[in-house]
């Protein structure tokens, strides 16, 4: 750049100041007037001109046109007739050289200071890495939708993690930065974005991360070529009129002038981060409308100040990035210079929650124990959604680790987590409130209540207001736009709903006990108030109640709240506390439910002795149960994590029966080991599960029932999970879910079945279509029955086009031949029949293979066939059977598509040449023959067939019984 370009150029970028202060503009004008740089007409005009002030406005026109020289010509003038001015302003234009030696140490100063962050509990001069703590969290780009919320705010678990996951738009392979200012699918890109985010949920943080980077040259973008930060919660802390110029500076290890500098050397490439600005405090409680400044160097009120930057009064062509919550998001967006871009942080999925857990602890081991920890308990996992509650939980665990706790025995109550979270939002992030802490949290909990009440989690403007007087004041909620037909609509809410839970919990904490014994009265019996008087003991009402559904997070939140060290905390912080009458009413109750032993609320009480946390009171509570039924559904990793605290404060329980998850197995081990009787159902094992369960079997164990629903063992894992059985004292069913059923897993069962009689029970089952050729059947089944073995052998396909020729059979013959029957042969036989229709060549060889093994079977009583059709071979199949199996009471033959655990098993046909075949043979008398299926009336030639449309509903058909004993044949119409 030469010397007049410089010169001109430093008197574009302070004209704005210079019209305001240079008093000796007539000297000026005739110095350049003498030399030829001015014409008369012009020189007359700024003459006129009634202010030094319009005087200038009148010469910069004629330096305007005049260009480069004739700015550099009025420099040289300014210099002589303003020698101060031009000092303070800079005495002269920095070179290039000059700025580029400025910009290096702001970035090395930001460097410096951003590198690290200060956390809520720092001591002084505590700090740690910003790299060890942040973690990008997920951003939309757009205004969620009403019903998008309400999903989001009652979603628990993985469900919820998955809608956030799916909410997130934003490319997530970018930089923050890119995803912020990404252009609209219109092309338009934004000129200011709006980053909306709950309190704790990452704001500042992600400001601090992007100046960090922009000053580390890790930012990805290259047009940004200056960066400043201004932090809203530090300019409340300024006195009197500021200039933008002093904001700037205020922040920055910067002068005025050198920023002066940098913003006019550069029009657009530019970013201005205003962090918080719901912070902002306004005289009077607005945004002054009084005049803003009309450049960098003139004073005003700070506010005013920022309202020219953020509406482009002043640096029109910068980009602007403002963080705020979403209470101050409509206020901000009509202040906002445009195009604009609303853009909200969501929180964090699970994959950034174990990112952040990672980051925090950076030692593999405990990061592991400590985010399995969270993910065992629903409510902690979706609340750690919100990055505070990471830092807390996080923060926990380490001090649990350092005073030598083990971090596996479980972590803090939900509920002290989110008395934690209270604390540090109201200490950190409730400047300026317009009302006292109680009040506040009274208010905020009769909101809460109302909606639990009413079972919504969305406010109107006008009920918030009308309890909260100041909802914007508060970070516990967030304001939302929506909109409705012609109009917006205001609305309110809780982070989630479990928050306003625990709001509601501590309401009634703030209560008196008169009255909140009431509240919980009202509660307990609000199914049968109308007689509620027959079920009400006068010395404790809750104790025959029954609480709402929807209630019960908030009792199991209040039982928190009695935890003796929650609650003296509670007490010492904010003077709430549980009345000891109503922490006795709620024990009380627990104990008559656990007594009574009421399944559906079995797991809730296992939770609310969890939050209580009084060991004593937990082993008064269970000391009368003999069993824990919860079989019936599969237990969430939250039950999981209740059960095993209540079982680990009462070491000498007989009986378990529970239904769980296989990834719950490591957690279960320690009380499954030692617990002498139990039934387990266990989904989902795959064989990388099979040594959790064999530990967690151990060993002389009574095990009433086994079942493994949903897994894929391979033959090796049901090798040693039998052989882990034979190491119990009794073993009653076994139900295993298989990858295949090959001959080499009916030779391991037929191994366990020769080495042991500990079994009542087995059951294998495959989730495959049976394509696989080493797949024998879909499913065997084997089982003790009034001292008679019944053998359950059934084959299913995907599709009609690969019907089996024989679906099921079933075989009964005493229980004490199961060692004399080949297994594995009669498999092998079962499944080439299965390879083969009736059209094949060799169908009959593979049936007379099959059914040739059945006269030696000693003691066979009973024989079930499904089979598609009955045909005059089939019929002669059967009273081969009947003739050669001399123990044989009863044979039945269904003509079915299906078999009998089948459902979707369509009837088939008797045909009349084998029911004719069946009439005309001679039978034993001493065994009976059921066949059922569909009898057409037709012709052999012409009858229906299954491709015939809805032809059970047809005249020609009919469903029927017949039955025949001996020479006597009956038939029944179904």
């Amino acid at each position: 750049m030469d010397h007049d370009t410089e010169r001109a150029k430093f008197v574009d970028t302070h004209w704005a100041e210079l019209v305001h202060r240079v008093e000796n503009v007539m000297a000026i004008a005739e110095e350049l007037r003498s030399n030829n740089m001015l014409y008369w007409e012009s020189y007359c005009n700024i003459k006129a001109a009634n202010t030094n002030q319009n005087k200038m406005r009148a010469l910069y026109g004629t330096l305007h046109s005049g260009g480069t020289t004739v700015k550099s010509a009025f420099y040289s003038a300014l210099a002589k007739h303003e020698t101060s001015l031009l000092e303070n302003l800079g005495s002269r234009p920095q070179t290039a050289e000059g700025q580029l030696d400025i910009l290096d140490k702001y970035k090395k100063w930001i460097q410096k200071e951003y590198e690290f962050v200060t956390e809520y509990n720092s001591l002084p001069g505590e700090d740690v890495l910003l790299s060890e703590r942040y973690t990008q969290p997920l951003i939309i780009m757009r205004h969620r939708e009403k019903r998008e919320r309400e999903e989001e705010m009652c979603s628990m678990g993985d469900s919820f993690q998955q809608l956030l996951s799916s909410r997130n738009n934003a490319d997530k392979d970018s930089s923050v930065l890119d995803a912020l200012f990404t252009a609209s699918n219109k092309g338009i890109s934004p000129s200011a974005v709006i980053l909306q985010g709950n309190s704790g949920n990452g704001k500042t943080f992600t400001a601090q991360k992007i100046m960090l980077d922009w000053a580390s040259g890790k930012l990805g973008r290259e047009e940004f070529e200056y960066m400043f930060h201004l932090k809203c919660k530090e300019l409340n802390r300024m006195s009197g009129e500021q200039s933008l110029l002093e904001l700037l500076s205020y922040n920055s290890n910067l002068t005025s002038v050198q920023i002066s500098q940098m913003l006019h050397k550069s029009q657009e490439r530019r970013l201005f981060i205003i962090d918080g600005f719901d912070e902002l405090r306004f005289p009077n409680g607005d945004m002054p409308n009084t005049s803003v400044p009309n450049n960098l160097s003139e004073k005003a009120l700070p506010q005013a100040s920022l309202r020219a930057l953020l509406s482009g009064h002043i640096l029109s062509e910068s980009l602007l990035l403002v963080t705020t919550r979403s209470t101050a998001t409509d206020a901000l967006g009509k202040l906002l210079k445009k195009p604009q871009c609303f853009t909200e942080i969501i929180g964090f999925s699970e994959k950034e929650v174990e990112e952040y857990f990672q980051k925090f602890f950076q030692d593999e081991e405990l990061f592991s124990k400590a985010y399995e920890c969270v993910k065992a308990n629903e409510t902690l996992f979706t609340a750690c959604s919100i990055p505070v509650i990471c830092w807390i939980i996080c923060t926990v665990i380490r001090e649990r680790f350092n005073d030598g706790a083990d971090v596996t025995s479980g972590l803090e109550t939900t509920t002290s987590i989110y008395v934690d979270f209270l604390s540090t939002l109201l200490e950190h992030h409730c400047q300026g409130l317009n009302q006292s802490v109680p009040t506040l949290l009274r208010n905020l909990g009769q909101l809460a209540e109302s909606g639990m009440l009413e079972k919504q989690v969305l406010f109107e403007e006008k009920m918030v207001k009308e309890t909260v007087p100041d909802p914007t004041g508060s970070p516990f909620l967030g304001k939302f736009l929506f909109k409705k037909r012609t109009r917006q609509e205001t609305m309110f809410s809780f982070m989630h709903l479990s928050f306003q839970e625990f709001f509601t919990a501590l309401y009634y904490i703030s209560m008196d006990e008169k009255e909140l014994l009431s509240k919980l009265v009202e509660r307990f019996h609000s199914h049968w108030q109308s007689y509620g008087a027959e079920y009400m003991d006068e010395n404790c009402p809750l104790k025959y109640g029954c609480p709402e559904g929807h209630f019960l997070p908030v009792i199991q939140f209040l039982c928190g709240l009695c935890n003796k060290e929650v609650s003296s905390i509670l007490k010492e912080t904010h003077g709430l506390s549980v009345p000891s009458a109503v922490i006795a009413q709620l024990q009380e109750w627990i104990i008559h439910v656990s007594t009574d032993q009421v399944y559906n609320f079995l797991p809730f009480i296992l939770h609310c002795l969890y939050e209580l946390h009084e060991k004593d009171f937990v082993q008064k509570a269970i000391e009368a149960w003999r069993e824990i039924d919860m079989s019936w559904d599969p237990l969430s990793r939250t039950d999981c994590w209740a059960l095993l605290y209540c079982l680990e404060c009462c070491p000498n329980f007989r009986s378990l029966k529970l239904n769980f998850a296989a990834k719950e197995l490591k957690m279960l081990q320690p009380v499954l080991r030692r617990t002498p009787i139990l039934e387990l159902t266990v989904q989902n094992v795959s064989d990388t599960d099979a040594t959790d369960l064999i530990s967690a079997l151990g060993e002389g164990k009574i095990l009433t029932e086994l079942r493994l629903n949903g897994s894929y063992l391979s033959d090796q894992c049901v090798q040693q999970v039998l052989l882990a059985l034979r190491k119990q004292r009794t073993v009653g069913g076994i139900q295993l879910a298989l990858k295949n059923i090959s001959a080499d897993t009916i030779l391991i069962i037929t191994d366990f079945l020769q080495s042991t009689e500990k079994w009542e029970e087995i059951s294998l089952m495959t989730n495959e279509a049976c394509g696989d050729a080493e797949n024998l059947c879909s499913s065997l089944r084997l089982f003790n029955f009034d001292g008679n073995l019944v053998l359950n052998v059934v084959r299913w396909c995907s599709s009609p086009q690969n019907e089996p020729s024989l679906p099921e059979i079933i075989l009964k013959c005493p229980f004490l031949e199961v060692h004399s029957f080949n297994l594995k042969t009669f498999l092998l036989a079962f499944h080439n029949v299965n390879c083969s229709t009736e059209q094949s060549p060799d169908f009959d060889k593979q049936v007379d293979a099959l059914l040739s093994q059945l006269p030696s079977v000693s003691g066979l009583s009973g024989i079930n066939f499904s089979v598609p059709f009955l045909t005059e071979r089939w019929a002669s199949k059967i009273l081969f059977l009947i003739q050669s199996c001399p123990s044989l009471a009863g044979l039945s033959f269904n003509a079915s598509s299906g078999s009998s655990v089948d459902a979707q098993g369509i009837h088939g046909f008797l045909m009349e040449e084998g029911i004719r075949l069946l009439k005309e043979s001679p039978k034993r008398p001493n065994c009976t023959l059921k066949i059922r299926g569909v009898r057409c009336s037709k012709s052999t030639a012409d009858h229906c067939t299954y491709q015939t449309e809805e032809f059970e509903k047809l005249d020609c058909n009919q469903r029927v019984t017949i039955e025949f004993c001996g020479e006597t044949c009956t038939e029944e119409i179904n």
